[in-house]
């Protein structure tokens, strides 16, 4: 998962704190240079005349472009530096851009990342990693900002091509923050990217949220589309959509930073104002388990994890940098959740058998004969951490997917599953080792057990 994540939905948000946004005491036009919130001959609380029932045309946009501008500058204390080109395109035209849902222009296969979502059950051998993540978000996304092209897209949430306020403030601030921090970062892993969005991402929704508390108290806003018939699903008030042709397991990793990073933004600026939040544009979270329990951030470290590579000739790692990718208290707690073991709301990402997270690695492996296997390795905060995650793990196997147990700690998936391959999970103290092959004979080759 090394692409941008772009979605921009809903969610709930309980305890944000409220700034200050003072009384229309502004002058028509600033004096001079431009002022937070001043956008474009719009301050933030000036009437806009527009109709949204038959979109926006030319100069209805650019209005409405222009205050929320205006509006988001005035909710984060922060200047656009310039202004920001919007575009509006349908839901189709999205897809066929991105190449989900059969829009043609499909991402080559990653078998490596194939095998990392496969160690989570949750991506299946019947189907690439890679489209599966297309598809999920040429069904979910409406609207994105593009860092290297400096503009916003918003995906129409209905025929006529509309602008859902709440998507445009949102990327708005992705805009705001590309001109004052950069987005053109990258991370090497699942966890670090999941981390890094907890920021981008949480404090886009945080603000958006904000901005939206403003529109019930004192601000004159554009009403919402209606997306009851939009094609994309209707909203359902949890943050999700009412969609059933998508991978609800991949989408709860995916939108994890979309929930839980306002949280964490919240946090931080509480303690420290909105310069603690600037400064965390210098100082990413290193893992999700610091965005889901800000009291860890910037103390609680991951543990490095390493596997020594234990395998035969006929298998080996993939040439990959990194060799494997740290998939993080998020994804487990994902994993979990859709194998039957744990229960309550998917998106309060709360698990006693993810939160004693301590580190992870996954490395995939490959033979000359097209198989494919894995050595997944987890360490946890605590034996019981350890072994809680071990039981759920071998129950996921054994209840959601019918493994059979034909020795010890090893498992075979049938046929018809498409997780249809040998398990041998062991615990060694703090310590959880999954190795994964297509058949029981596979799993020494790929990992020889020590002693053995």
């Amino acid at each position: 998962m090394r692409r941008a994540l772009l979605i921009a939905l809903a969610v709930v948000l309980a305890g944000c704190t409220v700034p200050s946004f003072g009384g229309s005491d502004h002058p028509e036009t600033p004096a001079g240079q431009d002022a937070i919130g001043y956008e474009n001959g719009y301050w933030y609380d000036d009437p806009v005349s527009v109709t949204t029932d038959d979109g926006l045309n030319e100069s209805e946009r650019a209005a409405v472009v222009a205050r929320t501008m205006a509006r988001v500058e005035q909710v984060r204390d922060l200047e656009f530096k310039e202004s920001v080109p919007v575009s509006v395109i349908s839901r189709a035209e999205y897809q066929n851009r991105s190449g989900g849902s059969s829009g043609g222009n499909s991402r080559p296969q990653d078998p490596w990342n194939d095998q990392v979502w496969e160690a989570l059950l949750l991506i299946g051998e019947d189907s690439g990693s890679s489209d599966e993540i297309d598809d999920t978000l040429s069904t979910t996304v409406q609207g994105y900002y593009s860092p290297s092209k400096d503009e916003i897209v918003i995906v129409s949430p209905t025929e006529t091509p509309q602008i859902d306020r709440r998507t445009l403030s949102h990327e708005l601030v992705h805009a705001l923050q590309d001109q004052h921090f950069g987005l053109n970062g990258s991370a090497k892993t699942q966890d670090t990217q999941l981390s890094r969005q907890g920021v981008t991402e949480g404090e886009a929704n945080y603000v958006r949220i904000l901005y939206e508390r403003r529109c019930g108290d004192g601000w004159g806003c554009i009403a919402l589309p209606d997306r009851t018939n939009s094609g994309g699903g209707s909203d359902d008030g949890d943050g999700g959509s009412q969609q059933s042709n998508y991978n609800e397991g991949l989408f709860t990793v995916l939108y994890q930073p979309y929930v839980t990073g306002p949280r964490f933004v919240d946090q931080v600026r509480s303690d420290g104002g909105w310069d603690a939040v600037d400064a965390l544009h210098d100082d990413f979270p290193d893992s999700t388990e610091q965005v889901l329990h800000p009291e860890r951030y910037p103390g609680e470290k991951p543990v490095t994890v390493s596997v020594t590579d234990r395998s035969a000739d006929e298998w080996s790692r993939f040439d990959h940098d990194p060799v494997g990718d740290t998939v993080g208290e998020t994804s487990i707690y994902a994993t979990m959740y859709h194998n039957g073991q744990t229960q309550g709301d998917r998106y309060s990402y709360e698990s006693e058998i993810s939160a004693g997270w301590g580190g992870d690695l996954v490395v995939p492996y490959r033979n000359g004969s097209g198989g494919y296997g894995y050595v997944w390795e987890t360490r946890w905060d605590t034996e019981e951490d350890a072994k809680e995650f071990e039981q759920a793990y071998r129950a996921a196997l054994t209840e959601e997917h019918d493994a059979v147990q034909p020795r010890s700690n090893v498992y075979v998936v049938p046929d018809e599953s498409q997780f249809n391959d040998a398990f041998r999970v062991v615990r060694s103290g703090k310590t959880v080792r999954i190795v994964n092959g297509p058949t029981v004979s596979d799993l020494d080759e790929i990992h020889q057990q020590a002693g053995s």
